[in-house]
């Protein structure tokens, strides 16, 4: 009995070997697939962003070495992202606007207050200082792999997130905790709006952490703020999660359905057309301003040509950039139902916690000229494309006591305001 016993344990003993055996196989099977499905993904990954990195890098005719680590490649206009666009194939470009806005300030006159005197600081892009692109070429800032890697995904590598222009209407705090973007903004509505112009100061803001940015810039907008509203933008910005460092940078941006599936910032996809050679979208600008030292302001001026119905961008007195065909919007087809003008942040932190990323300058506007940031000779184009001093002007912020914005209206400057703030401190928390 004790023997027969001893038999069975035996076989029990084999049984259970046997099933320990099968167990590190299927584990060793689940890892070695589990090893595939990660090499599968990754190499189908690698595939996306080479492709992606295909349409975006155009072969160049000289390439630039920005002292910044940028480089800008030049490419033949003809093949620049815009053209990848199925109703741009057979597109003419228009090499320059039939009509440009007559402005109400001289720019180049020289003013006596210490303001106006600071306005004549030349302020270039970083790469100027290697070299210039050839004629007939556009410089574009070169797209590298990691700027792709570090977006959410490559469809959206070069997009804004859903729901990121400030509201006067309608925010509520609810709609702020929502989105995390927090502005100090002025604004106009209630007409039809041809484009508009600012001169806004430049600075180089901290940022707390990389999956937040800081920007300075006008907003273009038609229709509602539903999933169809139409925006183009313009300004400078710091966004370490787009371009892989602090420095403050060119900027544009367009969306013709509040930013869900078209658009993009600068030529990142199909959509503006640019014809400039010297100005490249995304690249640094120097200098910046300094507290209680220098200040450096760049103009911008967005409008619509009222013969072919295209927005043209001009950035400074002398570089018009190009624009954006009109059949990429809806509402802008027509006018602009809304301008706005000012700083926007991104609060990542946890509820209860606010952010440390600064919004212009980080000073709050009653610090005033040399402290804090300004957008002045703020103006918008009528229907007979003239610039003019806006009516009505409001102002927004979700909180003041992060962000605020002071407006004035002076002889040099027209319309003007100061924004911005330092976000988290004794009083914003």
């Amino acid at each position: 009995m004790v023997g027969d016993g001893g038999g069975g344990g035996g076989g029990g003993g084999r049984k259970g070997r046997a099933f320990a055996v099968v167990l590190v196989l299927w584990g060793l099977m689940f890892s070695v697939s589990c090893v595939a499905s990660r090499l599968e993904s990754g190499s189908k990954q690698t595939l996306e962003v080479q492709k992606h990195l295909k349409r975006l890098n155009k072969t160049p005719v000289k390439s630039i070495q920005s002292p910044d680590g940028d480089i800008i490649d030049c490419i033949s206009m003809l093949d620049q992202p815009a053209f990848d666009h199925p109703y741009l194939k057979d597109h003419k470009i228009q090499m320059r606007p039939n009509y440009h806005p007559e402005g109400l300030f001289d720019e180049n006159k020289v003013a006596s207050t210490p303001a106006a005197k600071e306005r004549a600081n030349p302020i270039n892009q970083l790469w100027h200082q290697i070299g210039i692109c050839p004629e007939k070429t556009i410089p574009v800032r070169r797209t590298k792999r990691d700027d792709v890697l570090r977006a959410s995904s490559v469809k959206r590598y070069g997009r804004k997130k859903h729901r990121t222009i400030p509201q006067p209407r309608s925010a509520s705090p609810g709609l702020v905790n929502q989105n995390g973007h927090q502005h100090a903004i002025t604004y106009v509505e209630g007409d039809k709006y041809y484009g508009a112009k600012a001169t806004i100061n430049v600075w180089e803001p901290k940022i707390q952490q990389s999956n937040e940015f800081s920007l300075s810039q006008l907003w273009i907008l038609g229709g509602s703020f539903g999933e169809d509203l139409n925006s183009i933008e313009a300004g400078w910005q710091v966004s370490p999660d787009l371009y892989g460092d602090n420095n403050t940078r060119l900027f544009t941006y367009w969306t013709s359905d509040a930013y869900q599936a078209t658009g993009c910032y600068n030529l990142l996809c199909s959509g503006f057309i640019q014809i400039n050679n010297e100005i490249a979208m995304g690249a640094s600008i120097s200098p910046i301003s300094a507290y209680r030292s220098s200040q450096y302001d760049i103009s911008i001026l967005i409008w619509k040509d009222p013969s072919e119905g295209h927005w043209w961008m001009q950035f400074g007195n002398d570089y018009v950039l190009g624009y954006w065909p009109s059949f990429l919007f809806s509402y802008l087809t027509d006018s602009a139902s809304m301008i706005e003008w000012g700083g926007e942040v991104v609060n990542s932190q946890p509820d209860g916690e606010h952010t440390s990323t600064q919004m212009g300058s980080g000073h709050f506007p009653e610090e005033g000229f040399g402290k804090a940031s300004y957008f002045r000779n703020i103006q918008v184009v009528d229907e007979s494309n003239n610039l003019k001093a806006p009516k009505g002007i409001g102002t927004f912020t979700e909180q003041s006591n992060c962000y605020d914005v002071q407006t004035g209206n002076n002889g040099d400057w027209g319309h003007y305001f100061y924004y911005g703030g330092p976000g988290k401190n004794p009083k914003c928390l």
